[in-house]
């Protein structure tokens, strides 16, 4: 069940307020927002994903938000949009979204320090123990929460958000409206070492910078390695999952979706438009074109120079993976079929 909301709307205000065509009741009031399974008749839900629809023909949802393509059953109330994800996100926000999120720190906060030389835009908010260094400029409107660390020379950008306990080392550079979720790591240094003939590993220094492009989200606990003498760059729009690591001089692409878990190794560059499902591996020194989709534990082994969608390990068409699949399936079968083949011809002989 959902956090209890104290606000009501109409059907009728709501449809509004999420800009989606009503079909049903316009006067039921509702309360706030839950899961087909749970959302009472005072509650919203949704159905993005057709393998639901089962799920929201048995829901005693008030009402439910839809695509205009989605089946719908008389007497239940519809709120239809071409995006019911989105618009319903607009319902949790209204219901849910109070001044319990706010950590109730306004400005600088006492503990922070602050470096002389860094220069800060207007309505900046920094929490509890924060530490900026030297040179380090701040955009406007971006609110830094407690317990963050911010190295000499970085530059972050406008309206940004920095959850507590983010690392953000020396020479990082972030555009606009990054979102940076707690416990990451921007700019930590690259595994680069020489090795002599002895065996022993001599650490090189990583001495580049973190670009990351406007409008990115970072994850939690994920890492970004500084480039060894150039840069590490994140493209504009794109969105990184939790626990992902992305090696030194690694370029993405606009727009990418990285998911949990994946690594990215040194020097490889995306497209527009890369998705790399959960627990990716990526090799280092490789291109990835525009619109290509990598299923979960994908290996990525050489350059991918088509769009289109890819599985396994290395990587395949995903159409020839799963032809493979099913071939392998029936390993036993055949094994089976060729023993007694090689029986019946010794038999025969």
């Amino acid at each position: 069940m959902a956090p209890s909301s104290t606000k009501i709307l109409s059907l009728q205000e709501l449809a509004e307020l999420t800009e989606s065509e009503l079909l049903g009741d316009a006067s039921l009031l509702i309360h706030g927002v839950g899961s087909l399974e749970e959302a009472s008749v005072e509650e919203v839900s949704f159905l993005a994903n057709l393998k639901y629809k089962e799920a929201m023909k048995r829901s005693k949802a008030g009402a439910i938000f839809i695509s205009p393509d989605a089946e719908r059953l008389p007497g239940q109330n519809y709120l239809i949009h071409p995006n019911p994800s989105l618009a319903f996100q607009k319902a949790v926000e209204f219901f849910l979204l109070t001044s319990c999120r706010d950590t109730g720190f306004i400005g600088i906060h006492p503990t922070a320090v602050i470096h002389p030389s860094a220069v800060l835009g207007s309505d900046v908010q920094i929490g509890p123990c924060v530490s900026i260094d030297q040179g380090v400029v701040i955009g406007e409107g971006t609110r830094i929460y407690s317990h963050v660390s911010i190295g000499p020379g970085s530059h972050i950008g406008k309206q940004c958000i920095i959850h507590p306990h983010v690392t953000i080392r020396e020479q990082c550079f972030l555009g606009d409206r990054v979102v940076i979720q707690p416990g990451s790591v921007i700019g930590s240094c690259g595994f680069g070492f020489s090795t002599d003939a002895r065996g022993v590993h001599t650490k090189l220094d990583q001495l580049g910078c973190v670009i990351i492009e406007d409008d990115v989200e970072i994850g939690a606990n994920t890492t970004i390695d500084r480039a060894r003498f150039r840069k590490t760059c994140i493209g504009k729009g794109t969105k990184i999952d939790n626990l992902v690591q992305i090696g030194h001089n690694v370029c993405l692409g606009p727009h990418n979706l990285i998911v949990s878990q994946t690594g990215i190794s040194g020097s490889t560059t995306t497209g527009r438009n890369v998705v790399l499902g959960g627990q990716c591996g990526v090799v280092g020194h490789i291109h990835i074109t525009d619109g290509v989709m990598v299923a979960s534990k994908g290996g990525v082994s050489k350059s991918i120079s088509q769009p289109g969608k890819y599985a396994g390990v290395p990587v395949l068409p995903i159409e020839e993976h799963n032809r493979q699949q099913v071939l392998l399936r029936k390993i036993a079968l055949f094994a089976k079929r060729l023993d007694h083949v090689e029986q019946t011809l010794k038999s025969s002989n």
